[in-house]
């Protein structure tokens, strides 16, 4: 008796062992590369960089504004069991920046947008010493978080080097014919009429890369504060130039643009809302504008439908 009851404890434990081995083992059983991101952007280079090798969890959807977003206990917790984590940087998830620095300490966490030589980063004419960081509006610096991905993969899942370099080639060719598409179509507004006046200063790298003069109410960032001196400023830009039409934003409030809106109305100049533009947070999952070539083609069709 005694026999059979040793034997049976350990047959026991030694399912409880296999067990735990086997869910060890499946933890990551499909051998991909967990991922995070911060914002989409970036999360659509992974996926087109990482191909079947990465699952890929980016923290701020659609409608987001990375610059006030505070992460939750969830968004930890995703850092935590991410093999590898890449952000923006350039004080654009500013109020994440600390947590950046500790998850450093444990794992691969790359700012993407800090591989952009400074010589081709904009300054913010109110802080010199901070970049712009809305860099994914120039397609050819974008090309550099290409790399700064595949690189990223590559230390991180050697095996699959091949793979990520494919990829990464072939998205940039992708890139280029984006590049190529924009260029054509801008070449339908006349230049006195490229004017791009937004709810805050995100397209500063779009009117240098495609020759637009651009006007936020508000700063780099959401969180500065416009003042009616600004309004007017911008007010005064639209009817000296005859400009027709300004643009919101998916992830910024309205408030700011109808303001412009009914004081050029005062000064007997009729504007109207030329349509919604991507900035900082891309469309939907699963939609073309929740892709970064969608959502460019997107700004694309609706400036140029707007200003022709």
């Amino acid at each position: 008796m005694k026999k059979f009851v040793v034997l049976f404890m350990s047959a026991v434990l030694l399912l409880i062992f296999t067990g735990c081995s086997t869910d060890d083992a499946n933890a990551n059983v499909d051998g991909k590369v967990e991922v995070v991101t911060t914002i989409a952007q970036i999360g659509d280079v992974v996926s087109n960089v990482g191909g079947d090798h990465v699952d890929v969890k980016s923290l701020m959807g659609p409608g987001t504004d990375p610059h006030l977003y505070k992460a939750a206990h969830s968004d930890v917790e995703a850092m935590e069991e991410a093999d590898i984590i890449f952000y923006n940087g350039h004080h654009l998830e500013g109020n994440m920046n600390e947590m950046f620095s500790e998850m450093r300490k444990s794992k691969p966490t790359i700012a993407v947008a800090e591989t952009v030589p400074n010589s081709e980063l904009i300054a913010d004419p109110e802080n010199p010493d901070i970049p712009d960081p809305h860099v994914w509006f120039d397609i050819d610096l974008w090309k550099y978080t290409v790399e700064a991905v595949r690189d990223g993969l590559i230390e991180i899942d050697p095996d699959n080097e091949k793979d990520f370099t494919q990829n990464a080639e072939d998205y940039m060719k992708e890139l280029d014919d984006l590049k190529t598409y924009a260029v054509e179509q801008f070449e339908q507004i006349p230049n006195e009429s490229k004017v791009l006046v937004t709810a805050h200063d995100a397209f500063g790298y779009f009117g240098e890369a495609f020759g637009f003069d651009v006007m936020g109410l508000q700063g780099l960032s959401t969180e500065t504060e416009f003042s009616l001196n600004d309004v007017q400023r911008i007010i005064d830009v639209l009817v000296n130039r005859n400009i027709k039409a300004v643009f919101v934003e998916s992830s910024v409030s309205e408030r700011s643009i109808n303001s412009v809106i009914e004081g050029a109305k005062e000064q007997n100049h009729e504007v109207s809302i030329g349509g919604e533009l991507f900035s900082d947070a891309m469309g939907p999952k699963d939609t073309e504008e929740g892709t970064y070539i969608g959502m460019f083609k997107h700004n694309i069709d609706t400036i140029v439908s707007s200003l022709k």
